[in-house]
């Protein structure tokens, strides 16, 4: 049927209406963050707490995702307020903005917003000295977590607090989320033997605990016996995976971006050192697991018929963009969580080590160097060597796994 004028004219008034609109600028000022669900340590701090410095300086332990829920750092909200005194920033690895690459040395320097000394946690030294703490009388440590034993922050973190004990400084944990939640505890406990940077305290791989937990647990059961207060959060509940927060989430690392991410990383972030490539380097670091020349259907199939909850894998190709395997195609399976409360990760990580090792034996390396560190013990090296299944890998560490869960009863703080 054809438009009559009348109908025709209205039409193209309507479509002018509507490309003015669009074209207008706007002058009303961005959306607001929207409210979470979780007070966190650093908001109640700047509400009330501060008061009870009395006086006393302080100094910021602390790197990008130290934000409010309103996504202001604790930095600039300190400044605000007149009435505290901030001395110093300090900065663990991949720095204060958090863009420098893992492993990367990290310098301090004079922040030109601020005017403060940033002091690198991750460079010429990992524990503040007597120099970089004159002045300040309280360490705020506001950083965010990904739940795993092997993320370094938390180990900066108990440097930290060994620092204070030497110094008589207090140490104050601005307590945040565990974003992969705080009811699961899974995998291998430390054996000292393999303490280091990434692993210093006998900590299962997923711990299920928040910082200020972690806290509570390095200053009592592993002696370190700074003055130490938790500034602990409201809200929050050992249920809560990081959606349920409310929160949004700012990227801990150049390699974690998302907080899907934080769910894959006690996986596959477990794998490289059996020279398996984790996807790092590429578009979605941590979600892949694989090799060159692997059939990523045949791997896809083997793990997609095993009883592993909560995963899925597809079959994929990536080519890294940096790193070692740069511009060379790599195949496997890309990690598609489907259930995040049902998923185990460690247990993920031996099944797909071990499927990998079944398809392709060659690509599989078990340096002891690499798999001991990184894994914090020799079982899995030691069982994988000797030709054991998934489930009896997971059974040698399940009573240790067990008694940690009731150690850690008496540090937690929420239930």
């Amino acid at each position: 049927m054809a438009m009559n004028r009348a109908t025709f004219t209205r039409s193209l008034i309507a479509a002018a209406a509507a490309t003015s609109a669009y074209a207008a600028p706007s002058t009303a000022p961005a959306a607001p963050v929207p409210q979470a669900n979780v007070a966190l340590g650093d908001e109640r701090f700047l509400s009330s707490a501060w008061r009870e410095l009395a006086g006393r300086c302080v100094g910021v332990v602390t790197n990008q995702t130290g934000v409010t829920s309103q996504l202001e750092t604790i930095v600039d909200a300190i400044r605000r307020n007149s009435q505290i005194c901030l001395r110093a920033i300090y900065s663990p690895e991949h720095g204060l903005r958090g863009d420098q690459t893992a492993g990367a040395y990290v310098t301090s320097y004079v922040d030109s917003r601020t005017g403060l000394p940033v002091y690198s946690l991750y460079g010429a030294t990992r524990r503040p000295n007597a120099a970089m703490l004159s002045g300040v009388d309280v360490l705020l440590y506001d950083i965010q977590d990904v739940g795993d034993r092997t993320y370094t922050y938390i180990s900066t973190m108990a440097y930290l607090m060994q620092a204070a004990k030497t110094y008589g400084k207090q140490v104050w944990v601005l307590d945040r989320p565990n974003p992969i939640g705080g009811a699961i505890v899974e995998g291998p406990v430390l054996d000292p033997r393999y303490a280091s940077f990434i692993g210093l305290y006998a900590l299962p791989i997923r711990h299920g605990m928040t910082v200020g937990e972690l806290a509570r647990l390095f200053n009592e059961h592993f002696g370190i016996g700074c003055s130490l207060r938790v500034i602990e959060m409201s809200g929050y509940t050992r249920e809560m995976m990081w959606p349920d927060t409310g929160l949004q989430w700012v990227q801990t690392s150049p390699n974690i971006p998302e907080w899907s991410t934080t769910l894959v990383y006690p996986a596959t972030g477990l794998l490289g050192g059996a020279g398996i490539n984790n996807g790092t380097g590429y578009t979605k670091p941590f979600k892949y697991a694989g090799a060159y020349g692997l059939d990523a259907f045949r791997l896809a199939e083997t793990l997609n018929a095993r009883p592993i909850p909560g995963i899925h894998f597809r079959a994929a190709s990536w080519s890294p963009l940096e790193g070692f395997w740069r511009g060379r195609t790599l195949s496997g399976v890309e990690l598609i969580i489907t259930d995040a409360r049902a998923f185990r990760a460690v247990r993920t990580a031996v099944e797909i080590l071990l499927a990998i090792r079944q398809l392709s034996p060659q690509t599989v390396s078990l340096h002891a160097a690499a798999l001991d560190r990184d894994w914090g013990t020799d079982q899995l090296r030691r069982g994988v060597a000797e030709g054991l299944d998934a489930e009896s890998i997971v059974r040698q560490w399940e009573p240790q796994t067990r008694a940690f869960q009731t150690l850690r009863e008496r540090y937690l703080l929420y239930t």
